[in-house]
């Protein structure tokens, strides 16, 4: 690929407080790479030998259950970065990264995590803010799916994704990545049948439309009430 130039980090916010000079020095260390549609970056307790920035696409955050099944814990957006298990203080991935569209992304070997928060500024505050706000999210998640009704979680689901990667289109706002019902039943902890019958349902009623592995939000209000936030 070709050289990648500075400007693609500097609004990001591990980047933002460094000179150009200083992101020429990150991205000179770094390896591109373009992974298709459900593509695997790397998987749950495999060692942690890289992080990630994501510069183009979304990713999936899967984790296993003590029960063995496996949940979609988040979505990960472009200008974040992920895999950054150095910052948990571990060896291994917590978690199985799997592309949710074709993506790119850069690469550094995890040994110079270490330098790049000491030496970078605001590299370091950033990253373990972007390392707070997932493991809430997470947390959120887990939440929704021991206490909340299917119908809630199902809502609930949907809406982050909209938040995150909605479109505005003449039908609605429409997820802005591939996703499937087995995605979203992935994501709630509920079978596909159900979440086939509930988004069937909803078309019905006119809150979503739906065809293969797009969602399009035609009453986002309806569904916040479904959700009960």
């Amino acid at each position: 690929m070709p050289k990648l130039d500075e400007s693609l980090l500097s609004g990001l916010p591990p980047f933002s407080r460094l000179s150009r000079p200083q992101i020429r020095e990150i991205l000179d260390q770094a390896r591109t790479q373009r992974f298709e549609e459900g593509a695997e970056v790397f998987g749950e307790g495999l060692e942690a030998t890289h992080f990630y920035l994501l510069l183009d696409g979304y990713l999936r955050v899967v984790r296993t259950t003590p029960g063995g099944e496996q949940i979609i814990v988040l979505h990960i957006s472009p200008g974040q970065l992920f895999g950054i298990a150095a910052a948990l203080q571990r060896d291994t991935y917590p978690a199985t990264a799997v592309t949710a569209a074709e993506s790119i992304v850069l690469s550094w070997p995890s040994h110079l995590w270490q330098g790049f928060t000491a030496q970078y500024d605001g590299f370091a505050t950033e990253s373990y803010k972007t390392v707070g706000q997932r493991l809430g999210q997470i947390q959120d998640t887990m939440t929704e799916i021991a206490t909340q009704a299917v119908e809630q979680r199902v809502a609930a689901a949907v809406l982050r994704m909209v938040n995150q990667s909605g479109r505005k289109t003449k039908e609605g706002i429409e997820i802005g990545f591939p996703v499937t019902r087995q995605n979203i039943s992935d994501m709630t902890g509920t079978t596909l049948h159900t979440v086939s019958r509930m988004l069937s349902a909803w078309e019905k009623d006119g809150i979503v439309r739906s065809t293969r592995k797009h969602i399009v939000v035609t009453a986002p209000h309806r569904l916040v009430e479904i959700s009960g936030h």
